[in-house]
């Protein structure tokens, strides 16, 4: 959304969003604030960089709250789920975006690598979705929001941990669709590819995939074209899409 488009269709909703830090998790929890969103903005260990989205949040005319937890345990989803409700009394939106993107080559990856990946990704968003079920359940527009990845689809050598989690999402956000439906709550899952982000936080740099695809429109994107594609999803226009798996590439990957 635009700063010269104002609206307010999630005017009184309550928002969490994982990996909230910077990029597209930043993007996410501004552009829902933006819209009047309550957001919680959650991260594993970056206080600084969560305290900056929250101050955004706010001068984009939001509240928000920073919460610190590990989304891969259970405990830590819970504690994010709890912090939400004990701080607004409800749950609208949840967007797990929270994810961990190491590269190695399959010769290499190590079981402790695979889980670290898979448990962040694919178990934290089963967790977080399964603590704030029956909170999404009662909202009257409950919606949660799976943040995949493009090489899951096209493939990527070096990524089979990343490939695999965010495969798993799809799946996941065609069951909660399936499983929620009753109560209303859509589940859909947006897919980023060639993302202008800053990878200054990773000793990798820019992933290797990236070299070997080009855009249709001749650009990489930007959060906020991601974070537009999900304020839409979570908002009152997007009630009838449910279990659908969403490409903001530029015509990277027609899917």
């Amino acid at each position: 959304m635009s700063e010269a488009v104002s609206n307010r269709d999630l005017a009184g909703r309550v928002a969490i969003v994982t990996g909230a830090a910077r990029n597209i998790g930043r993007a996410i929890a501004v552009e829902l604030g933006r819209q009047g969103a309550s957001v919680v903005v959650n991260v594993q260990s970056s206080v600084a960089e969560a305290n900056a989205t929250a101050d955004l949040i706010v001068q984009a005319g939001g509240n928000a709250l920073v919460q610190l937890a590990d989304v891969s345990t259970p405990g830590g989803a819970q504690s994010l789920i709890d912090a939400a409700v004990a701080k607004y009394g409800q749950i609208d939106i949840l967007v797990n975006n929270a994810a961990i993107r190491r590269e190695s080559t399959f010769d290499e990856l190590d079981w402790q690598q695979w889980r670290a990946v898979m448990g962040v990704i694919l178990d934290g968003a089963y967790l977080c979705a399964h603590a704030a079920t029956p909170y999404l359940r009662k909202s009257p527009a409950g919606a949660v929001i799976n943040i995949g990845g493009m090489s899951a689809h096209g493939g990527s050598a070096g990524r089979a941990h990343v490939l695999a989690a965010k495969m798993g999402l799809i799946g996941l956000t065609r069951a909660l669709a399936c499983d929620l439906s009753d109560n209303g709550v859509t589940s859909n899952c947006v897919v980023p590819g060639l993302i202008d982000t800053v990878r200054g936080h990773s000793a990798q740099g820019t992933p290797s995939h990236h070299a070997v695809h080009t855009t249709l429109l001749g650009r990489r994107g930007t959060p906020q074209e991601v974070a537009d594609l999900v304020a839409f999803l979570c908002g009152p226009r997007a009630r009838y899409l449910t279990g659908q798996t969403m490409h903001a590439n530029g015509g990277a990957y027609l899917g």
